[in-house]
């Protein structure tokens, strides 16, 4: 078994884990403002409570597992991405306290204020979430010594905003999705409308996005071509051995991008509502899996020089270390999963508002 592989997998399952779950929940931060009334508003900040925070655990232990593999990404990620994770950090810090604050007291003065600390976080979060993913797609200026040799406005490029954009709007029509299944009446009523509106708005951008991308970085789509995926300087046998292999799982992976983007404005027309929001997640993880498999082997790529980015290979702990982690992981994962569905099916159905509630 190749262990940089196999580690580079699992980093790639924790985000899409993250997208999927923290993502829903983003999503209704990002939709919340447009629920009227202190009550809709409620409904909309407790359809969310319950999981939440269990969501963000998903991006500690991506960065827990990144630091631990590929030590070199890690450190040289945080420190070209330094300000944006602190606006990233904060805006996580701000949202919790809104969620917490916001039912001390019943001024509408006070109540507005948290409501839209909570929105303003929950776009922030997302927003930077995709910025990191355009920079990453269009790389990043590495020196040779692995650091950022860059500026702030670096990161600010035209495809890195649009990226950020898109994922707004991504995570506000997954947010929708999970509302439709939580909410139930006059206000889910009001979702299906506001989650109509964001596919077409998501539709346009996945479009627009994807044009952009195969004219700026045509090397994209490498890996969708048989027996292309190259490393550069050196030659590793797991890729080379099964070329074909992965680009026929790119290609899987187009075919379910494409078939859960159709199935969503039928799930919602039909009032299929589980079935939309795990379309929805099928779309975010096929979204997610494209990326990951369009920068193949590379996990941050050098806009100096191609020599310069940090792949799988040369930005990895030791043999020894991944494998004694992977088998590890390999315990522990199935305790994450197992407490994660335990929660998600302890708080299922319609959510009520009840003394407890936020």
């Amino acid at each position: 078994m190749d262990f940089h592989v196999a580690w580079y997998v699992l980093v790639g399952i924790l985000l899409i884990g993250y997208a999927v779950l923290d993502g829903f929940d983003l999503g209704a931060g990002i939709l919340h403002l447009f629920a009227k009334g202190d009550t809709n508003r409620r409904l909309v900040m407790n359809s969310i409570g319950p999981v939440w925070d269990g969501n963000e655990v998903w991006l500690i232990t991506a960065g827990g597992a990144l630091f631990a593999a590929f030590p070199h990404v890690y450190a040289t990620g945080f420190s070209s991405f330094y300000l944006p994770f602190m606006l990233l950090m904060m805006a996580l810090i701000f949202r919790a306290v809104s969620m917490e604050f916001r039912s001390k007291e019943k001024s509408p003065t006070w109540r507005n204020f948290w409501d839209r600390v909570f929105a303003l976080g929950s776009t922030l979060i997302a927003f930077l979430f995709g910025v990191a993913i355009g920079n990453v797609v269009m790389g990043i200026p590495i020196g040779e010594d692995k650091e950022f040799a860059g500026t702030v406005l670096d990161l600010l490029n035209p495809y890195a905003l649009l990226t950020g954009l898109f994922t707004v709007i991504l995570f506000a029509l997954h947010g929708g999705m999970y509302l439709i299944m939580k909410t139930e009446g006059e206000l889910q009523i009001k979702v299906k409308k506001w989650t109509r509106t964001a596919f077409y708005i998501f539709l346009a951008f996945y479009i627009s996005l994807t044009g952009f991308t195969l004219w700026l970085k045509p090397e994209m789509m490498a890996n969708f071509s048989f027996g292309t995926i190259q490393i550069i300087g050196s030659s590793h046998s797991f890729i080379d051995n099964n070329q074909t292999l992965i680009s026929v799982f790119v290609w899987f992976m187009v075919l379910l991008n494409v078939l859960a983007i159709a199935n969503l404005p039928r799930t919602i027309n039909k009032g299929l509502e589980l079935q939309g929001f795990l379309t929805s997640a099928c779309n975010i993880a096929a979204l997610i899996t494209l990326f990951a498999l369009g920068i193949f082997p590379n996990m941050v790529i050098s806009s100096v020089s191609p020599e310069l980015s940090l792949d799988i290979y040369n930005a990895a702990s030791s043999d020894y270390t991944l494998r004694t982690m992977f088998y590890l992981a390999l315990i522990g994962m199935p305790f994450v999963i197992a407490y994660t569905s335990i929660i998600y099916w302890t708080y299922r159905g319609k959510v009520k508002l009840d003394e407890n509630s936020y």
